[in-house]
């Protein structure tokens, strides 16, 4: 009965208010349309709707929703038709943004220009760009690790600051020859010509990375050389970047001092107060899990009020953001979650908006004469000359190849995404007028988009080069060189190489080469001894049923020969065994050259890093660092505990996108020994790589169940167990040794490579 009488009840009140509310709306009908009347003297009712959909369509929100779906949608269309033709898809981005604006689709569509692109509306889109490039930088910041470039200063310092110094000079050089004409009213000398340099001297940091990533140079020295100079380029370019807006924003010297002065006060706070701050939070928050929102805010705040801080300076929020994340924790891990958080936003959507807000301050249109052309290729030159050719001397001077050197230049004259983002700077210090802001706009696309041709050229150059190896001077055979010092060493090495080619025999070639010490030979007992290191090889060779060439020398210095014989273009993997012979006195010969040592992980951490010295020699020794780094090919140093090495169960640590290489290996030895490989991304490194998850996936669906990828923070004790040998970088050697991780001294083998 209750349930009835509610029900009834219900039911009741919705009629009774539903007819009433029914009776309002009616009476206010009448009512609008007697004022309809009024004004119009007629009711047009597709005239009421067209207006309000007019209304809706001109609105704030709904035009700036517009522009986004436009410009990612243009943004990821050049994006892809660019990569599809070698070229970085930033390329195609920043072309995006100047087909959008005035260049093209104002001059030939200026009515869609409009709807699309109302002046009313560039207020809302210039400061939603800004928080993206806020939030750009901060993920540049974070992505630079100082380690890298403390470990590599010496090399990277002389060539990065030869490549900001020379252009820079020239940079004010030409300022002299374009002040009077192109200067902005009332703009000093200093100003213009401070900007000119600067806009001269800039490195695109990602945009380089990207190149070095796409074409699969990150596993080479080359790759590793360039990265460390681009990120001590960007450090350098920015503090100088950041005085040069403190001078231009000042006004006069005093004001310049003052802005400086309180800017080096901000760094040393943020250095020596903020960072260590940030750095015990992020030791007890490192894992996503532990990262709840309130840990999130607190760095999302230190961001903001680092940019916020930096403005208020006077050396723009841009600064601030790129300070903030350099100075988060040095935890890769942590430091992954937020790129991962950050990045997606801020690259995806928003820095598109920034591209195209470019894009509409370009007005190429203005280069209406020859001679304004000249000028435009006058300023192409200069960059060009100013940043290759300093960056090669330098690269030459420090000792790298003339190859290499002009790589270098080539990668390092790449200025992209940055040297907008100094323009745009520059344009609204009113620094920069609209003809030599859409000059430069044109200069930063041709220095970037000529990278990839010049890397063609130097690379077709030197293709035939005796001293560099390449894919085409090997005939299509993979080419394995052996280089033991014992005859056991020898027999070990002789199987890895096996698992490597034994499937592929047909079409790969493995030397196996003994170098001994001239002055331990006489020709009368050369014979003799050469049978005698030989004949366990020979043996091993015919258990395995593979065919081996066999090469022995007594030499005068055996790391030159060896050097000699690897980068003689004839071989693609060098495969060496550790030991007193070779490595006498260095790091890995000394503490991992017996066989059946214990890798003692303490004393290696130790003399890594400089703690320990063995015979006055740190880290890996002058010996073998000399070797490795002289070898134009991969190399592979064997540490093995046990009599046989084992290849059925391959543990691989991935820290590093530089580790991508080792996936190259890790597919070798599936195809051709069935070994079953195990990933563990110890840094997240893969997880947030599309390419390398796509590259892991189709290992996997050519050979089901032989390739595992795994997450952690660490090399679980099941993992050490089932596994063989583990297969890890030099440098994330480094990282896991440095990192304590006691796992390394439980593995019966270790292959270190070097791409």
């Amino acid at each position: 009965m209750p349930k009835l009488r509610n029900l009834l009840f219900y039911t009741l009140t919705i009629v009774l208010f539903s007819v009433l509310i029914y009776f309002i709306i009616n009476q206010g009908h009448a009512l609008e349309q007697k004022e309809l009347n009024k004004i119009s003297g007629s009711s047009d009712t597709l005239g009421q709707i067209w207006d309000t959909t007019k209304h809706n369509l001109t609105h704030p929100l709904a035009t700036l929703l517009l522009q986004i779906i436009t410009i990612i949608l243009a943004a990821r269309f050049f994006g892809m038709l660019f990569k599809k033709m070698n070229q970085p898809s930033v390329i195609g981005e920043i072309i995006a943004g100047v087909m959008l604006g005035p260049s093209f689709l104002g001059h030939y569509f200026p009515g869609m220009f409009e709807v699309i692109f109302p002046a009313s509306s560039l207020g809302n889109l210039q400061f939603l760009s800004q928080i993206g490039l806020i939030l750009f930088m901060f993920v540049i910041g974070m992505e630079l690790d100082l380690n890298v470039i403390k470990s590599k200063a010496k090399d990277a310092i002389v060539i990065s600051h030869a490549s900001i110094i020379f252009p820079f000079f020239l940079g004010m050089l030409l300022a002299l020859f374009l002040y009077n004409e192109f200067a902005p009213q009332g703009i000093g000398f200093v100003s213009f010509a401070l900007f000119a340099g600067i806009s001269m001297s800039i490195t695109a940091f990602p945009v380089l990375a990207r190149i070095v990533q796409e074409r699969g140079l990150s596993k080479t020295r080359l790759g590793t050389i360039a990265i460390t100079c681009a990120a001590a380029d960007d450090i350098t370019a920015w503090c100088i970047l950041a005085a040069v807006i403190a001078i231009v924003k000042a006004g006069s010297a005093m004001s310049a001092l003052a802005t400086i002065f309180a800017a080096l006060l901000y760094v040393i706070l943020m250095l020596k107060v903020v960072q260590p701050l940030l750095a015990r939070i992020g030791k007890k928050y490192a894992h996503k899990e532990a990262l709840s929102r309130p840990v999130v805010a607190i760095f999302f705040i230190t961001l903001l009020i680092s940019s916020y801080t930096t403005e208020v300076i006077g050396i723009h929020a841009l600064f601030g953001a790129f300070m903030a994340g350099v100075i988060m924790p040095s935890n890769i891990s942590f430091r992954n979650v937020f790129i991962e958080k950050v990045e997606d936003v801020s690259v995806v959507i928003l820095l598109p908006l920034f591209f195209v807000f470019t894009g509409l301050r370009t007005e190429i249109g203005l280069l209406n004469d020859v001679p304004l052309w000249g000028i435009c290729g006058l300023i192409i030159l200069v960059a060009v000359v100013g940043k290759f050719v300093g960056s090669a001397l330098a690269a030459r001077f420090v000792g790298q190849s003339w190859k290499d050197s002009l790589s270098i230049g080539a990668l390092m004259n790449t200025r992209g995404l940055m040297e907008l983002i100094v323009l745009n700077i520059g344009y609204d210090l009113g620094v920069l007028s609209k003809e030599i802001f859409a000059m430069l706009v044109l200069m930063a696309l041709a220095t970037t988009f000529m990278t990839g041709p010049a890397l063609d050229l130097i690379n077709k150059i030197w293709r035939r080069s005796p001293g560099e190896q390449t894919e085409h001077s090997n005939n299509g055979r993979y080419k394995v060189l052996v280089s033991f010092n014992h005859s056991d060493t020898g027999r070990a090495l002789l199987r890895l190489a096996n698992a490597f080619t034994r499937k592929s025999s047909g079409n790969s070639v493995v030397t196996c080469m003994h170098l001994s010490p001239s002055n331990d030979i006489n020709a009368y007992n050369q014979a003799e001894y050469e049978k005698e290191v030989f004949m366990p090889i020979y043996d091993a060779s015919d258990s395995l049923a593979m065919k081996v060439k066999t090469v022995f020398k007594p030499v005068q210095n055996i790391e030159e020969e060896i050097i000699k014989t690897a980068n003689s273009g004839t071989h693609d993997l060098l495969l060496l065994g550790t030991g007193t012979s070779i490595f006498d006195g260095t790091l890995l010969g000394r503490i991992l050259g017996v066989t059946s040592q214990i890798i003692n992980p303490e004393r290696l951490y130790n003399t890594l890093t400089g703690k320990e010295k063995l015979f006055g020699q740190a880290v890996l020794g002058e010996r073998m660092k000399t070797l490795v780094r002289s070898c134009n090919i991969p190399v592979g140093i064997l540490i093995n505990r046990e009599e046989t090495v084992s290849t059925e169960r391959i543990l691989i640590p991935f820290f590093s996108i530089s580790d991508s290489f080792l996936l190259i290996y890790a597919q070798k030895l599936i195809q051709n020994n069935k070994s079953v490989v195990v990933i563990v991304d110890i840094l997240g490194t893969i997880a947030q790589n599309p390419e390398l998850k796509e590259s892991i996936r189709m290992i996997e669906q050519v050979a089901p169940n032989h390739i595992a990828l795994y997450g952690g923070q660490t090399v679980t004790e099941e993992q050490r167990n089932h596994n063989d040998m583990m297969m890890i970088s030099i440098e994330s050697l480094k990282r896991a040794v440095t990192t304590h991780s006691t796992w390394l001294s439980s593995l019966p083998s270790i292959l270190v490579m070097k791409p």
